[in-house]
């Protein structure tokens, strides 16, 4: 009965250990590892026994997805033996149990297990046997993807479907996106992605839909790769005709020009690939076609007075076309068109304003230099100017400058000092006269003459 009790209890013991002791001992931080192909991964384990006062033998092993069992590596506290294939890209941990992944390849994803046997050196017998499993993906980086369409030529709207694809080289975990001249696109009633969003179908194709297209792939280590960008061709049209001309006068549909006017017609139409055009005139219920092409040229003189035109667009591929017609009629346009030319060449108000002060700035140049440079004062000092730096011809007061050309000469006579001394005088005074602007006749005229018979004497 003892060694039996005894045994019990020691069963009892080890069942303790391995359901609830182990935890307290072995600890791994992460059960899921995401690792990038080409990076190292680490697999800790966190030991928490006294490694030097026990004994410990375990493996690492690996099952791969596809189920098969590798062992990577046994060890125990003394030895570690490393599987000859994995001896270049692992490294174990000692003194404890954590594992290194040099290099990741995708082969190296799957359930990494990890089995410890612990022996303490002072509980002879006693074994607490440890297991983890840690779960291991590898993420590849994503490749440039490649975007292809099909069908690969043009396609007619609302004919035709058009469907594009994207897919990547390499890249775990992708996910795809689509731009049309760099905008997202998400689904619609007409646009229709895959579950992985790698095909995008687009049925039917509108005019809109006409663009540049690229797909963006990318996953959770790698940013977004771009394909390169794609064309997609859509005949479409006619759309929007409408017949233009730059002469006359336009109400609606009817063009009024005046008689004797050559007029010109543009016709023109929203449409891929371009339009061929026809004119055609419309008169007692019978048309005639005039010209093709989307000019029109009219001559008034060949009309009646009103008459109707229609411009018709077709496009040869999309086989739709479209009309637009309008009338004509050979009327004077008179006081309306000329009003309507004097409301279109009368000034703006900013014209205005600028000539007004245009003006006003004139005037005031035109005051300024009447008010520093005197003209009138000018003119008249120019006229009035002394002659004293000339040789002055002395004058008898006749009005006629020429007859007093000639030599004069004042003669000094005894006993007419009084006389002279009376000249000497009234030329001061003359001097004096002249600072006035007085002219070389007054001069004369001043001078005070002797006797013609004193002379003679």
């Amino acid at each position: 009965m003892g060694a039996t009790g005894g045994t019990a209890l020691y069963v009892c013991c080890v069942l303790f250990i391995l359901t609830e002791a182990s935890s307290e001992f072995i600890h791994i931080p992460s059960l899921v590892h995401h690792g990038v192909e080409g990076k190292p991964l680490f697999l800790s384990v966190e030991t928490h026994f006294p490694l030097d006062k026990a004994n410990i033998q375990g493996t690492w092993s690996h099952m791969r997805p596809s189920g098969t069992r590798a062992t990577l590596v046994t060890f125990d506290k003394k030895a570690t033996i490393i599987d000859m294939m994995y001896r270049n890209r692992l490294l174990f941990g000692q003194p404890n149990v954590s594992l290194l992944i040099q290099t990741l390849n995708k082969d190296d994803e799957g359930d990494y297990h990890l089995n410890l046997n612990i022996e303490f050196y002072n509980k002879t017998g006693l074994v607490i046997k440890v297991e983890r499993t840690v779960h291991v993906t590898v993420d590849v980086p994503v490749s440039v993807p490649v975007i292809e369409k099909s069908p690969s030529y043009a396609v007619v709207e609302d004919k035709a479907n058009v469907t594009w694809t994207c897919s990547v080289e390499r890249g775990t975990r992708v996910v795809f996106q689509w731009l049309r001249d760099n905008i997202t696109l998400g689904p619609s009633d007409r646009y229709h992605f895959s579950q992985d969003n790698s095909t995008l179908l687009i049925s039917p194709v509108r005019k809109e839909d006409k663009g540049t297209y690229r797909c963006v792939a990318s996953n959770p280590v790698s940013q977004g790769q771009q394909s390169r960008a794609v064309e997609l061709n859509v005949y479409y049209g006619p759309y929007n005709l409408e017949v233009n001309s730059g002469q006359g006068l336009r109400t609606g549909e009817v063009f009024t020009i005046n008689p004797g006017e050559l007029v010109f017609f543009e016709c023109q139409a929203d449409s891929n690939p371009p339009n061929s055009y026809v004119w055609i005139s419309k008169s007692r219920n019978a048309t005639q076609v005039i010209t093709e092409g989307p000019r029109l040229e009219v001559r008034s003189y060949r009309l009646a007075q009103a008459e109707e035109y229609l411009c018709r667009a077709f496009n040869n591929v999309t086989q739709k076309q479209d009309e637009a017609q309008f009338t004509l009629v050979v009327a004077s346009l008179g006081t309306g068109k000329e009003k309507h030319m004097q409301e279109g060449s009368s000034l703006s108000p900013l014209a205005a304003i600028t000539v007004c002060s245009l003006f006003i700035i004139g005037c005031m140049l035109l005051f300024f230099i009447r008010r520093t440079c005197h003209p009138k004062r000018v003119l008249m000092s120019i006229y009035n100017r002394p002659l004293s730096e000339q040789k002055r011809p002395h004058r008898s007061g006749h009005e006629d400058a020429t007859e007093d050309f000639g030599i004069y000469e004042f003669v000094s006579i005894p006993g007419k000092m009084e006389s002279a001394q009376a000249s000497c005088r009234s030329l001061a005074r003359l001097e004096s006269v002249q600072d006035m602007h007085t002219t070389i006749y007054d001069v004369i005229r001043h001078v005070p003459e002797t006797p013609s018979h004193s002379l003679l004497k």
